[in-house]
């Protein structure tokens, strides 16, 4: 499943519907993988953050700007950054994987604030 880490780990002002359908969607994720485990099925959910798509150029300059400061490795993610999650997922290495999420986000949801990463503070 693709959901995405607005809903289930960050908030976005504006986006509450978006938000609450893609949290939902991990409760799905969590009850289909019990339901499906006897079966040797897994079901496990990749969590991207903002990946450069149509849609997203769609919400302008400022918006992809925002965002790409946000990301603590300097960019925003590719089609290709969350292909290979799903990949892995859909793998035999992750064949005793079962009802978990997989963030791929850049980093995007480690800091706690932009002047977290954008300059590191010394003990």
């Amino acid at each position: 499943m693709t959901s995405s880490i607005t809903g289930p780990t960050t908030g976005y002002a504006g986006w509450s519907h978006y938000g609450a359908s893609k949290a939902c969607q991990l409760g799905f994720v969590r009850s289909a993988a019990l339901e499906l485990a006897p079966h040797g099925i897994t079901v496990n959910a990749v969590l991207p953050a903002n990946v450069r798509t149509d849609g997203l150029a769609g919400l302008g300059p400022d918006y992809l700007r925002e965002m790409t400061e946000s990301i603590p490795l300097g960019r925003l993610g590719e089609t290709v950054d969350i292909a290979h999650a799903v990949l892995f997922l859909a793998s035999d290495e992750a064949a005793f994987v079962t009802g978990q999420t997989l963030t791929v986000d850049g980093g995007q949801t480690l800091p706690e604030s932009l002047d977290a990463f954008a300059s590191p503070h010394q003990p």
